[in-house]
């Protein structure tokens, strides 16, 4: 049987590297999360309506995942994987106290950019850097403890936000400067890291925004049939600010709502790296086609549910869904294209996923301000069934 013990010796499953990137992960997410859940109050205390919410997420994922594309592929071109990897997590840092500056819509969008643009520039290389330090078969263990690690500080993020608004109720703009602290440590984290076994250098360098894009036409087929699933699921599949509005919706307080988060977010966390042990075993595929499943129930349940107490039990279950989907899709993206393109091939996905994401959030939030939020719920769930038969008769390899 594989050994899981975690240790930084050759032939174990979780490396130093793996463990540096996930510390860098977790104080990053707290910074980010102690912010997240009450973004959408602060957004609306400023005079943001709805709509307005969903096009700044639709537009800020954009950002984020068009910039992961060129990225990506300049991380791959260069052979370089760590200056993407500090240089991003140094503008997400930077965007924290930005925020609180001035709260004029314009400057928000601004901050907001600066924030996604931070992860765009980060992300493919960093995972890149992860599926360095896996085997085939342990992409969904490693993934899976990054996820976990990156989510506890999605937990600890607005448990430090809920302490700070105890003591200073409605005080928004002071807990942005209060996010920047455990934004820098996680940059001080990056340092401890080291290129190793750097990518050979493409013959041409020069890489333009959306040259990305190029690598669709000469990826692998099953590449493009597992993105086109993805794909789709995405498009319908908006910010989870819809789902805390929707529990505001209903009644619960800013603390109920804020506390609701922290509960799916430990779901998530404890759940992620042993799912991704299991995917190991079972089948990235198989684990991945149970997340979605169980995002359908939630989506179902959200349409027509007003039981405060079952919205927890809805949260569970998004956050079991949330462990066997995100850190096993890249693993699973990985593994079906050559190592020297992981960068390009994951940074792809992602900026064709923020196009969809884009409209999903907007139309998310045209669809609640005219009919309501059983509308965006229930399409939502309708097309994820759809995708599910579509990935159950897909056939990949390494899945």
């Amino acid at each position: 049987m594989e050994d899981y013990n975690i240790s930084s010796k050759p032939g174990k499953i979780i490396t130093k590297t793996v463990w540096i990137l996930s510390l860098v992960s977790l104080f990053t997410d707290i910074a980010s999360e102690m912010l997240y859940p009450v973004m959408p109050i602060y957004l609306k205390s400023i005079g943001f309506s709805i709509v307005l919410i969903g096009v700044l997420e639709g537009f800020a994922e954009a950002i984020a995942g068009l910039s992961k594309g060129y990225f990506g592929k300049l991380s791959d071109n260069s052979g370089k994987r760590l200056p993407f990897v500090q240089w991003g997590y140094l503008l997400s840092a930077l965007s924290k106290p930005m925020m609180a500056i001035w709260a004029f819509p314009f400057w928000i969008f601004s901050a907001k950019t600066v924030d996604r643009l931070g992860k765009g520039i980060r992300t493919g290389a960093r995972d890149a850097m992860l599926s360095d330090e896996t085997k085939l078969e342990t992409k969904g263990a490693v993934f899976g403890f990054h996820r976990s690690m990156d989510t506890l500080g999605a937990a600890i993020g607005p448990l430090l936000a809920l302490g700070f608004l105890y003591f200073y109720p409605g005080n928004y703009k002071m807990l942005f400067y209060f996010a920047f602290i455990p934004g820098i440590i996680a940059i001080g984290f990056t340092f401890l890291l080291k290129d190793k076994n750097p990518v050979p250098k493409a013959s041409r360098i020069n890489t333009s925004f959306f040259n990305f894009v190029s690598y669709w036409k000469k990826s692998p087929p099953q590449y493009r049939k597992l993105v086109l699933g993805l794909l789709l699921f995405t498009l319908f599949n908006s910010s989870d600010v819809f789902l805390l509005l929707k529990l505001k919706e209903n009644g619960l307080s800013d603390m109920a709502t804020i506390g609701t988060y922290i509960f799916y977010n430990v779901v998530y966390a404890l759940f992620a790296y042993p799912l991704g042990i299991i995917a190991d075993r079972l089948g990235l595929k198989n684990i991945f086609i149970g997340g979605l499943i169980l995002f359908a129930i939630v989506y179902i349940g959200m349409a027509f549910n007003t039981n405060l107490y079952l919205f927890f039990a809805l949260f569970f279950l998004y956050g079991v869904y949330a462990a066997a989907t995100e850190g096993i899709s890249k693993a699973w993206i990985s593994n079906i294209t050559d190592k020297r393109d992981t960068a390009t091939a994951i940074g792809t996905f992602a900026g064709f996923q923020s196009i969809c994401t884009m409209i999903a959030s907007s139309v998310a939030g045209v669809l609640w301000f005219n009919f309501g939020s059983m509308a965006t719920f229930i399409t939502t769930a309708i097309i994820t069934c759809v995708v599910v038969v579509y990935l159950s008769a897909l056939k990949t390899a390494a899945a």
